[in-house]
């Protein structure tokens, strides 16, 4: 008899297989073979072996705590006073823990990041294996309280799709998934009851895990999934409707090593250049890493350094805030560092002159007022930028956008932390992942807003957040009059797939009734 569990699809598509569960943290036993900077040391190189592509700026993320000088000391400290190393590990990254979680907000999404960390530092001090992936030997299901991004970065072929107890739709486990094409159901609550070989089939889409499906039905329904992604890989061809409205489909990226769908670059993340860094990239340096990015030619939307809360850049010296979420952040850190946003503008100035094939479009994050709009966009183009933009990631800025639109020449919103801000829901919190949901429809009139004042000004408004990679949402947005959608390379061709299925009529009318 088969019995269904519910949470959330943030990864689309149907896999069956067996169940294999995420192994407990290592215990506590035993003398350490390692000393505390060589354990540190073989997780830091242990990750960096692994940060390539869309895990890159997670992982260099979590190689910057682990390279935390604090923590050194700490854990250094407690060996002096007699704790084995292991142990003084495990009570160091504890105590780090502990302060994220008081901090809140930003930081307190952080805390499940060290707590994985704390897990592979004992392990390596003990000399066991760091925790990782199960290894039966086939395909399977992995059922996981939650995957740290290390985890989630070393996903292989073997995992026909994730379930996890924890998370939300723009959690870590969520973006890598859809990267890698991985269906996954996140903030499952009844993912504990699942056990190793239990037979099940998983639609990313739905957000359903059926428990006691037949090893006949398990083919079938690998088959089925098989056919689907081989009909969309070979897919082609710009975005558009069936009676041919346009809808260019573009990629996030972050580093020129990403995969780039056919219509360009609708997010470039410039962060992974200032990550792990004690001093700033020189202009230089950025200008070559923007160059490589421009030099495949086509539009290409570079994001402004979206530093601050859970992208905590030593290099910047920025002071510790109360609530870092509603602090210095984004472009907001121009107001105590300019020359970080003028070096950054120019380099990428340079960089775009020197490939003339790429249509360079600039957009800054986390602008709140048309006055903050007008003055990068000012200071864009006396600096030489064409083209200028914002990201719209507060209600404050979507509820202006027609404003906004008067100084600048796009819109790019921003759905994961526009979701944060409207539901005042932490984006990394299970319990509260319905309100992150990107069928809310607050969120979907703020968006509709937006929509309304490009159609209005006559200017560009895209999506480049998580929820434009949704095939099923993807033809209520642009109902909405969204003009351009930007996700993962990966989503593309489901998205297309869907986009060709409908009219601009039934696009319009599937918005409205989720309105």
């Amino acid at each position: 008899m088969s019995e269904k569990l519910t949470g959330i699809g943030v990864s689309p598509g149907v896999i069956a297989g067996p169940v294999a569960r995420m192994a407990g943290p290592p215990a506590l036993t035993g003398r350490s073979v390692l000393n505390v900077p060589e354990a540190l040391s073989a997780v830091a190189l242990q990750l960096r072996g692994r940060a390539a592509g869309e895990a890159e700026e997670i992982l260099e993320a979590q190689i910057m705590m682990v390279e935390d000088p604090q923590l050194l000391e700490d854990a250094e400290r407690l060996t002096a006073e007699g704790l084995d190393p292991a142990r003084a590990l495990d009570r160091a990254f504890s105590a780090h823990e502990k302060a994220l979680l008081e901090l809140g907000g930003y930081f307190a999404e952080r805390a499940a990041d060290v707590e994985d960390l704390r897990h592979r530092a004992v392990a390596a001090a003990l000399g066991r294996p760091m925790p990782g992936l199960p290894e039966p030997g086939h395909p399977y299901i992995l059922v996981a309280d939650d995957l740290s991004p290390a985890d989630t970065a070393t996903l292989d072929s073997a995992v026909l799709a994730i379930v996890t107890r924890r998370g939300g739709p723009t959690s870590h486990t969520a973006i890598l998934a859809r990267a890698r094409g991985i269906p996954a159901v996140v903030a499952c609550p009844d993912a504990g009851l699942l056990a190793d070989g239990d037979l099940v089939a998983v639609d990313g889409s739905l957000g359903s895990v059926r428990r006691g499906v037949t090893e006949r039905e398990i083919d079938d329904i690998r088959d089925a999934f098989l056919a689907t992604r081989a009909r969309l890989r070979d897919g082609r061809g710009p975005g558009r409707t069936a009676d041919g409205h346009a809808v260019p489909l573009m990629s996030n990226i972050g580093s020129a090593a990403d995969p780039v769908g056919e219509e360009g670059v609708g997010l470039f993340r410039t962060e992974f250049l200032f990550l792990d860094r004690r001093t700033a990239p020189s202009l230089e340096e950025q200008e070559a890493a923007y160059a490589a990015v421009f030099s495949r030619g086509g539009k290409v939307v570079v994001r402004t350094l979206d530093a601050g809360t859970d992208k905590p850049l030593p290099f910047l010296g920025l002071a510790e805030e109360e609530n870092p979420a509603l602090g210095i952040r984004g472009l907001r850190v121009d107001r105590v560092l300019p020359e970080v946003l003028n070096t950054q503008l120019d380099a990428m100035v340079r960089a775009a002159a020197a490939n003339p094939s790429a249509e360079v479009w600039v957009m800054a994050p986390m602008v709140t007022t048309w006055q903050e709009a007008a003055a990068f966009a000012a200071r864009a183009r006396a600096r030489g930028v064409t083209r200028v933009g914002v990201m719209i990631e507060v209600p404050a800025a979507a509820l202006m956008a027609r404003e906004l639109l008067e100084h600048v020449d796009f819109l790019s919103i921003g759905t994961n932390d526009l979701s944060q801000y409207t539901f005042a829901a932490d984006r990394q919190h299970a319990g509260l992942a319905d309100l992150l949901d990107p069928w809310q429809p607050a969120l979907l009139r703020l968006v509709a807003a937006c929509a309304r004042a490009g159609l209005e000004m006559g200017k560009p408004v895209g999506v480049c957040g998580e929820a434009a990679g949704d095939p099923r949402l993807a033809p209520v947005l642009v109902g909405l009059g969204i003009s351009s959608l930007s996700m993962s390379a990966t989503s593309v061709p489901a998205v297309r797939e869907s986009l060709a299925g409908v009219t601009l009529g039934q696009c319009r009318a599937a918005a409205a009734g989720v309105l």
